[in-house]
This record gives C-alpha cells, structure tokens and sequence, in this order.
C-alpha cells in the first residue's frame, strides 16, 4: 500500500460516527480513532502500542477476547450478538452517564486484516445502537400493553372473551394430547339485572369487580384461567382437573362470593346478598369432545343449578 495514503485512511477511522480499533498480532493497540477517545475516556498516547487486554482488561477471556483470537490465528471474522452482549466496552455517551455507569448499547463486530509482508491484523468496530435498542424497548412494551389491552376485560382486569376462546383452544389441545381431564365452569351472579335495576348501573359495575376479584384470587396455578364471558358470567378454565376436583373449587368459588357480604335487597336469597350459581362440564381424560360442547354441557349445568333455586353448583358430563 503506498504510505503516502496511509494518513488519509487513519483520518477517515477518525471522522467515521463509530469505534474503530486496529491491533497488531501481538494484539498491540495500533489505532484508536477518535470515537472511542471521546466515549472511553482515554487519549490516543495512552492507548497505542500497549496491549489491548491491559488497555480494557474487563474484555479478557470473553467474547471479544475469542473473536479477536478467531480474526488474528484463524482468519475468522465474528460479529458479536447484540442480544448477549450488549455493552462490552466500558463506553459512554458523557461523564454523567460514565458516573452512572449507563454505558452506551453496542454492536460490536471483528475483523481480520491481511497486512502484504506483515503478520495479520484485526479490526474492531463498535456501533452505537443505544436509539435502535431504546426504540425496540418501546415496541416491546406498546405491543405488551396492547396485548393487555386486547386480553383484559376493560371493567374487571381480568381476561376477557377472547382471551378466553384463545386458552380454551390451547388448553383443549394440551389436554386432548396427553389424555388428561379439562374442566371448565361457567359462574353467573344471580338476580343480577334486579340488582343492577336497584341499585343503578355504577353499583352494577362495582359488584362485578369484586366478584371477578374474588375469582382471580383463587387461581393457583399458571394453566388456570377466569375470564368475563360476558355480562354478569364469568368463566374458569382448569386444565388437569378431574369432575370432583372442579366441583370442590366451585363451591369454594360459590362460599368466598358470599363471604363478600355484597348486599342485594331484590335476591330470593335468604341472606339478601349476592350469591353465584355455577355449572360445571369436565372433559375425561382419553375421551375428548369438541370445545363447543364442553362449553354446551357448562351451560346447560349452569341452567340446571339456576332452575334448581340458584346459589348452587350443578355437573354434567359432556
């Protein structure tokens, strides 16, 4: 290469908006543009010519440390994931950032240079991706909240309908796979229009929040799911979960609603409070039925313990 360009390359490595380091084969420093001067701190006349690691000796035996080998003895050039290393370099956008040790987010690549003559070099660039991963962060969080927000019953915070048909479509799956029972149990607050018409529709909706509460409360397990089916009905998916098991939950479910003491002067209740009743439709395992009529049978129990005087839990098989 003809020397007289070569001060015209170290000004470019220079100008360019990224890291650039250049180590000799004994992994010597023999350039340090102006980039990393400005983010790690260190002047050009402290850094060339000392060996790399004794310059950052955090960078030891790392990941850097293997790709550097990889680019000077193998000719293998690496680009660092970003994913798992996110900020290698002790790099940062100012001294208050420095302080906080905020580093900036890096991509971080190596690779090898044939020097004509000479043993073989390697260049390192780093990348500033702190706005890239910033604006993935963002992304990730929006699209979290608007899955929330598509899943979550606006009234209640818990799921909703669709997040309902979407658990109920895996959980049958998962239990049709492995031959294990699925119950599911559909929970409807009785006299609720009488009460909504007592009481007026912002006592309505409070009724309801604390009933859903009560029935998230319960929830033990990360398969189990309860959701507003719609209106004053609510619904409880529970995987693994056999007849007997369900209908000891539904009672429990239908004593903690009452425990919640909600008063209802327009129920046939004795009590005069606001009572649940609950069906209950439970697929044996090896003998699996189409989701329609696992909901078809919880609903029909649901009738059954209506008609029967409500305040009650009634089963059928699908």
């Amino acid at each position: 290469m003809d020397c007289a360009r070569l001060p015209l390359l170290e000004s470019v490595f220079c100008a360019v908006s990224l890291g650039a380091i250049v180590l000799d084969h004994q992994r010597r420093v023999v350039l340090w543009n102006s980039w990393m001067v400005r983010h790690a701190g260190l002047e050009q006349d402290k850094v060339i010519g000392r060996d790399f690691f004794a310059v950052c000796p955090d960078l030891r035996g790392g990941r850097v440390d293997a790709a550097i080998q990889h680019a000077l003895y193998n000719n293998f050039p690496s680009l660092l994931s970003q994913t798992l290393n996110k900020a290698p370099f002790g790099l940062y956008l100012n001294a208050a950032a420095a302080a906080r040790d905020d580093r900036i987010q890096q991509a971080v690549e190596v690779t090898p240079i044939a020097v004509d003559g000479a043993p073989r070099h390697c260049l390192i660039q780093i990348s500033d991706v702190s706005i890239a991963v910033a604006r993935e962060r963002l992304l990730r969080e929006q699209a979290m909240v608007l899955r929330s927000q598509t899943f979550a019953d606006g009234l209640t915070g818990i799921a909703n309908r669709r997040h309902f048909d979407v658990a109920m479509e895996k959980e049958h799956r998962r239990a049709k796979r492995g031959g294990m029972p699925l119950s599911l149990l559909m929970i409807d607050i009785d006299h609720f229009k009488a009460y909504n018409d007592h009481y007026g529709h912002q006592k309505g909706d409070q009724c309801l929040i604390q009933v859903a509460g009560a029935l998230a409360a319960m929830l033990k397990r990360p398969g189990d799911l309860t959701a507003r089916y719609g209106g004053e009905e609510f619904a409880m998916i529970l995987p693994e979960t056999d007849i007997e098991q369900a209908r000891l939950m539904a009672e429990t479910i239908r004593d903690r609603v009452q425990a919640l003491r909600i008063p209802h002067e327009r129920t046939t209740d004795d009590a005069r409070q606001v009572t649940v009743s609950i069906g209950i439709a439970t697929q044996r395992g090896g003998t699996p039925v189409d989701i329609a009529a696992l909901i078809g049978a919880a609903d029909k129990a649901l009738y059954q313990a209506k008609r029967s005087g409500r305040n009650l839990v009634a089963a059928l098989q699908p």
